[in-house]
Protein backbone atom coordinates (compact mmCIF):
# COMPACT_ATOMS: atom_id res chain seq x y z
CA UNK A 1 0.00 0.00 0.00
CA UNK A 2 3.06 2.20 0.71
CA UNK A 3 4.43 1.91 -2.92
CA UNK A 4 0.32 2.86 -4.61
CA UNK A 5 1.15 6.00 -2.20
CA UNK A 6 4.94 7.07 -3.45
CA UNK A 7 3.46 6.23 -7.04
CA UNK A 8 0.27 8.78 -6.74
CA UNK A 9 2.81 11.27 -5.29
CA UNK A 10 4.57 11.33 -7.92
CA UNK A 11 1.81 11.19 -10.65
CA UNK A 12 0.97 13.97 -9.13
CA UNK A 13 4.03 15.94 -9.04
CA UNK A 14 4.63 15.40 -12.75
CA UNK A 15 1.24 16.91 -13.53
CA UNK A 16 1.97 19.68 -11.38
CA UNK A 17 5.22 19.77 -13.03
CA UNK A 18 3.78 19.75 -16.36
CA UNK A 19 0.90 22.71 -15.51
CA UNK A 20 3.76 24.16 -14.72
CA UNK A 21 5.70 24.05 -17.93
CA UNK A 22 2.65 24.34 -20.20
CA UNK A 23 1.57 27.66 -18.57
CA UNK A 24 5.31 29.13 -19.98
CA UNK A 25 5.41 27.66 -22.93
CA UNK A 26 4.38 28.99 -26.49
CA UNK A 27 1.62 26.29 -27.59
CA UNK A 28 1.70 24.60 -31.15
CA UNK A 29 -1.96 26.56 -31.21
CA UNK A 30 -0.19 29.58 -32.23
CA UNK A 31 1.12 28.27 -35.27
CA UNK A 32 -0.92 28.07 -38.44
CA UNK A 33 -1.87 24.63 -39.35
CA UNK A 34 -1.67 24.72 -43.17
CA UNK A 35 -1.76 21.06 -44.00
CA UNK A 36 -1.16 17.05 -42.85
CA UNK A 37 -0.25 13.53 -44.48
CA UNK A 38 -0.76 10.60 -42.85
CA UNK A 39 2.84 8.52 -42.39
CA UNK A 40 1.10 5.47 -40.64
CA UNK A 41 -2.25 3.90 -40.53
CA UNK A 42 -3.97 3.13 -37.80
CA UNK A 43 -6.83 1.16 -37.47
CA UNK A 44 -8.63 2.85 -34.55
CA UNK A 45 -7.05 5.71 -33.55
CA UNK A 46 -5.59 8.91 -35.09
CA UNK A 47 -2.56 8.27 -37.66
CA UNK A 48 0.25 9.29 -37.51
CA UNK A 49 1.10 12.22 -39.84
CA UNK A 50 3.86 14.82 -40.93
CA UNK A 51 2.20 18.36 -40.32
CA UNK A 52 2.97 21.63 -42.02
CA UNK A 53 2.88 24.58 -39.92
CA UNK A 54 3.30 28.46 -40.37
CA UNK A 55 4.85 31.30 -38.53
CA UNK A 56 5.58 34.97 -38.49
CA UNK A 57 8.74 36.28 -37.09
CA UNK A 58 7.45 38.42 -33.94
CA UNK A 59 10.06 40.74 -34.27
CA UNK A 60 10.89 40.97 -37.89
CA UNK A 61 7.54 41.86 -40.31
CA UNK A 62 7.68 40.56 -43.78
CA UNK A 63 9.59 36.78 -42.60
CA UNK A 64 7.66 34.14 -42.48
CA UNK A 65 8.75 31.04 -41.63
CA UNK A 66 7.14 26.81 -42.17
CA UNK A 67 8.40 24.26 -40.57
CA UNK A 68 6.97 19.98 -40.57
CA UNK A 69 6.90 17.82 -38.19
CA UNK A 70 5.98 14.62 -37.26
CA UNK A 71 2.84 14.03 -35.24
CA UNK A 72 2.93 10.49 -33.22
CA UNK A 73 -1.09 8.63 -33.81
CA UNK A 74 -2.36 5.99 -31.51
CA UNK A 75 -3.32 5.70 -28.15
CA UNK A 76 -0.47 7.63 -26.79
CA UNK A 77 -0.34 10.74 -29.10
CA UNK A 78 -4.24 10.47 -28.33
CA UNK A 79 -3.83 11.05 -24.92
CA UNK A 80 -0.57 13.42 -25.82
CA UNK A 81 1.90 11.03 -23.89
CA UNK A 82 4.10 10.50 -26.96
CA UNK A 83 7.27 11.89 -27.17
CA UNK A 84 7.83 13.35 -30.93
CA UNK A 85 10.94 12.92 -32.40
CA UNK A 86 13.06 15.78 -32.98
CA UNK A 87 12.85 15.92 -37.21
CA UNK A 88 11.91 18.75 -38.09
CA UNK A 89 11.98 20.66 -41.50
CA UNK A 90 12.62 24.78 -41.47
CA UNK A 91 12.12 27.22 -44.15
CA UNK A 92 11.49 30.73 -43.73
CA UNK A 93 11.12 33.56 -46.56
CA UNK A 94 10.52 36.93 -46.98
CA UNK A 95 6.79 37.63 -47.85
CA UNK A 96 6.77 41.20 -48.03
CA UNK A 97 8.70 44.59 -46.88
CA UNK A 98 10.96 43.71 -44.18
CA UNK A 99 10.89 45.79 -40.89
CA UNK A 100 11.84 45.11 -37.61
CA UNK A 101 9.32 45.73 -35.42
CA UNK A 102 11.46 47.49 -32.22
CA UNK A 103 14.47 48.96 -34.39
CA UNK A 104 15.55 50.67 -31.06
CA UNK A 105 15.49 47.76 -29.04
CA UNK A 106 18.79 45.26 -30.36
CA UNK A 107 17.79 41.61 -31.27
CA UNK A 108 20.26 38.89 -29.85
CA UNK A 109 22.01 36.77 -32.06
CA UNK A 110 19.99 32.93 -31.14
CA UNK A 111 17.21 34.85 -29.77
CA UNK A 112 14.09 32.42 -30.05
CA UNK A 113 11.45 33.16 -32.39
CA UNK A 114 9.03 30.47 -31.59
CA UNK A 115 9.10 27.50 -28.86
CA UNK A 116 6.88 24.59 -28.74
CA UNK A 117 6.73 21.49 -26.38
CA UNK A 118 7.39 18.17 -27.82
CA UNK A 119 6.53 15.35 -24.89
CA UNK A 120 4.48 16.04 -21.23
CA UNK A 121 7.67 17.61 -19.63
CA UNK A 122 11.24 17.07 -20.85
CA UNK A 123 11.04 18.17 -24.88
CA UNK A 124 10.61 21.20 -26.44
CA UNK A 125 11.19 22.47 -30.51
CA UNK A 126 13.08 25.98 -30.47
CA UNK A 127 13.41 27.88 -33.59
CA UNK A 128 15.88 30.89 -33.33
CA UNK A 129 17.64 34.00 -35.16
CA UNK A 130 20.27 35.24 -36.09
CA UNK A 131 21.82 38.07 -38.53
CA UNK A 132 24.68 37.27 -40.64
CA UNK A 133 26.12 40.24 -41.09
CA UNK A 134 28.40 40.33 -43.73
CA UNK A 135 26.03 38.36 -46.40
CA UNK A 136 22.77 41.00 -44.84
CA UNK A 137 21.14 37.59 -44.47
CA UNK A 138 18.59 36.54 -41.31
CA UNK A 139 19.09 32.73 -40.29
CA UNK A 140 16.69 30.56 -38.46
CA UNK A 141 17.73 27.31 -37.41
CA UNK A 142 14.75 25.16 -35.68
CA UNK A 143 16.11 21.96 -33.04
CA UNK A 144 14.90 20.44 -30.25
CA UNK A 145 15.96 19.84 -26.86
CA UNK A 146 15.60 18.04 -23.44
CA UNK A 147 16.19 18.64 -20.12
CA UNK A 148 19.02 15.70 -19.76
CA UNK A 149 20.07 15.23 -23.45
CA UNK A 150 19.19 17.41 -26.27
CA UNK A 151 19.40 16.25 -29.64
CA UNK A 152 21.63 17.26 -32.52
CA UNK A 153 19.14 17.11 -35.05
CA UNK A 154 18.48 20.09 -36.74
CA UNK A 155 17.31 22.67 -39.88
CA UNK A 156 18.36 26.15 -41.00
CA UNK A 157 17.01 27.98 -43.21
CA UNK A 158 18.60 31.48 -44.82
CA UNK A 159 16.57 34.81 -45.53
CA UNK A 160 18.77 37.52 -47.98
CA UNK A 161 17.11 40.72 -47.05
CA UNK A 162 15.93 41.85 -50.50
CA UNK A 163 14.72 45.42 -51.70
CA UNK A 164 10.50 44.14 -51.79
CA UNK A 165 8.64 46.11 -54.09
CA UNK A 166 9.14 49.68 -54.41
CA UNK A 167 11.40 49.64 -51.56
CA UNK A 168 14.76 50.71 -53.04
CA UNK A 169 17.17 49.32 -50.88
CA UNK A 170 16.57 46.57 -47.84
CA UNK A 171 17.55 47.09 -44.24
CA UNK A 172 20.91 45.96 -42.86
CA UNK A 173 20.06 43.23 -40.27
CA UNK A 174 23.95 44.13 -38.71
CA UNK A 175 21.25 47.48 -38.14
CA UNK A 176 19.07 45.74 -35.56
CA UNK A 177 21.93 43.14 -33.79
CA UNK A 178 23.91 43.31 -30.47
CA UNK A 179 27.12 43.16 -31.71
Amino acid sequence: MMWLRSLTGRVAAAGLAALVVSGTAVRADDADRIFDKSTVWRPLTPNDKLVVYGIDDPEVAGIACWYTQPEKGGIKGTLGLAEDVSDISLACRQVGPVTFKNPKDKLQQGAVVFSERRSLIFKSMQIVRGCDAKRNTLIYMVYSDKVIQGSPKNSTSAVPLMPWGTTEAPPRCSDFFKG
